[in-house]
């Protein structure tokens, strides 16, 4: 059984690993990479959000988004606002749109095919499973 669950662990891993390599290469012709395409479409699915929210959003620490977005904003990529108090919001420009954009249709191919062993049962199978089991609460901080 421990064998198994380490097996299982490592598979998706290296699966992740597989589908992120695949993706940064690709991206790179839409102009960005995975994971400064992965922080624009944090930015537009909650416009406004501050860097804390963002960097959990894309599992980084806040000071490596800091980083990430300092240099998406120095390419007109993303637009950081005041917002109350002492909060930063950030919005994305219409060259981050367009960004985003290429790199949505470049992530549709190579997540197809990274996909494609699965059927469309197996996939919605695979998505429930992975559903439950990041619905639970981590169980280590």
């Amino acid at each position: 059984m421990h064998d198994d669950l380490q097996r299982l662990g490592r598979a998706v891993k290296q699966t992740q690993y597989r589908q992120h390599r695949a993706l940064d290469s690709a991206l790179a012709s839409a102009g960005t990479t995975l994971a400064q395409w992965d922080a624009l479409r944090a930015i537009s699915r909650t416009p406004g959000a501050s860097a804390r929210e963002l960097a959990a959003a894309t599992f980084q620490s806040e000071q490596a988004f800091g980083t990430l977005v300092g240099r998406l904003a120095a390419q007109d990529l993303v637009e950081r606002r005041p917002g109350h108090g002492r909060r930063i919001e950030h919005h994305l420009t219409p060259a981050g749109e367009r960004v985003l954009a290429a790199g949505h249709a470049v992530a549709g191919e190579v997540l197809a095919e990274c996909f494609a062993p699965l059927t469309g049962d197996d996939r919605a199978a695979l998505l429930v499973l992975l559903d439950r089991l990041n619905s639970q609460a981590d169980p280590r901080p």
